[in-house]
């Protein structure tokens, strides 16, 4: 049942993710005059529809996607100089231009999006893929700051009975030949809250372990809250040769490739893990980050697809940065809804389940920014183009030129569809012969 639930939260945000961005067009463009005709979610047979003013709204039977039907996408024959269509590309191109001339009224050209200015038309075809943006971004915030992100704390998860040498498994067994850990030596339990190291409030777990490290050999007093009252005890960490860490917490190596290790202060001790929420500045900074990894991500696309192709029909198992459809994702979904975990309540996994619908969201922005038609970076990359000559030749002093022939890109459009087509039955596939385990 929580796996359904969770499946059922996922296909929920996803319909909605897709409307709204379908509303990203959709209100601009009502705003600057054009005509939308239609306005629906899905694709394939209607499930159901309704008329309201001029525009149809409904729901189609596949949703794996939505659109709004702008009235005059491509300009007209005698806009563009009614150029010939010599080849079989020409005329697609030419029957694109003549079916977006038949959904023009008659007296409605000025409505047309053809008409609209460059800026008009970039915030019309980016209001999408903005939307996305703005659900991801919102998404964040909630979990960040309604849920928290995991962050160790000054609370204690476990005290070590000995010290054991960096270069031997730290979750082995003590011995009898085994020196005692000083953080046990000195009755620390776990479950205490470190409230004051050495006379200084403890705020953080990072903080601890600076103050930890630094205080090796010395006998230093200590503060903990422990059943709700205050404990003071003296600790003496002993030095220990542990490992020397970058700004990326990865260890130092030296020029033979072993870690750099050096003498610090060793208790003994580690932290819980607790939920903590953060402040509002540090969402946009998450969401940035996010969004510059997604962007990675999909500036390697085709070489993920061929790994794709490998691990899937080379029965290899897929590694955990493999790229999902819609397949996958609602897997994760059930699985995070269904994970069964001590210290894991549904808190916890609807915070999993709204962040991965934000990553969804990012993913679904920077894909739709790919300067390729159909997608909205394709009609974004011809406004510019439209723009950018209107500019030199008004630089110039020349006549301002036409519209840009966007229904010469059909046939780019078609084919790309078609590999986008390929891509999703593939990822479909993969996902469910092969799927990610996370």
């Amino acid at each position: 049942m929580e796996y359904l639930i969770g499946v059922l939260i996922a296909v929920v945000v996803l319909l909605a993710s897709i409307a709204l961005h379908e509303v990203g067009h959709m209100v601009p463009a009502k705003r600057f005059g054009v005509r939308v005709s239609h306005y629906f979610v899905g694709f394939g047979p209607t499930l159901w529809s309704r008329t309201r003013g001029e525009t149809e709204y409904g729901v189609k039977a596949i949703p794996l996607g939505g659109f709004v039907r702008l009235v005059g996408m491509y300009a007209p024959a005698e806009a563009v100089g009614n150029p010939p269509a010599r080849t079989w590309l020409g005329r697609l191109a030419q029957d694109a231009r003549a079916a977006s001339a038949e959904e023009i009224r008659p007296g409605e050209d000025h409505r047309a999006f053809y008409r609209l200015s460059t800026p008009k038309k970039l915030v019309v075809m980016l209001g999408g893929p903005v939307m996305n943006l703005i659900i991801a971004f919102v998404l964040m915030a909630v979990v960040m700051l309604g849920f928290g992100v995991p962050t160790t704390t000054a609370t204690l998860g476990t005290v070590s009975q000995c010290v054991i040498p960096a270069d031997e498994p730290a979750d082995r067994t003590c011995t009898a030949t085994d020196e005692p850990a000083p953080g046990a030596a000195a009755g620390l339990l776990p479950g205490d809250t470190v409230v004051r190291y050495d006379g200084v409030a403890v705020a953080s777990w990072d903080q601890l372990t600076g103050l930890i490290r630094a205080s090796g050999g010395q006998a230093t007093p200590v503060v903990v809250q422990r059943d709700g009252q205050e404990v003071e005890l003296t600790v003496t960490p002993v030095l220990a040769q542990r490992p020397v860490l970058d700004d990326d917490g990865e260890p130092v190596l030296d020029g033979d490739g072993r870690a750099v290790t050096r003498a610090v202060g060793f208790l003994g001790v580690t932290p819980t893990t607790a939920m903590v929420p953060t402040g509002v500045g540090e969402v946009p900074q998450v969401v940035a980050e996010r969004t510059w990894q997604t962007m990675s991500v999909v500036a390697t696309l085709p070489a993920r697809m061929v790994d794709l192709v490998e691990t899937t029909f080379g029965q290899e198992e897929r590694g955990t940065d493999s790229i999902v459809g819609i397949v996958g994702v609602g897997r994760f979904a059930g699985e995070i809804a269904s994970y069964d975990a001590d210290g894991i309540d549904w808190g916890d996994k609807l915070a999993g389940l709204l962040e991965m619908l934000a990553a969804l969201n990012l993913a679904l922005f920077v894909f739709n920014l790919i300067p390729l038609p159909p997608l909205d970076g394709g009609h974004v990359a011809a406004a510019l183009w439209e723009g950018a000559k209107r500019q030199v030749a008004r630089v110039r002093g020349l006549p301002r030129p036409g519209p840009f022939d966007t229904a010469r890109l059909v046939p780019l459009a078609y084919g790309v569809f078609v590999v986008l087509g390929l891509m999703g039955v593939l990822l479909i596939y993969a996902d469910i012969v092969n799927p990610v385990r996370i």
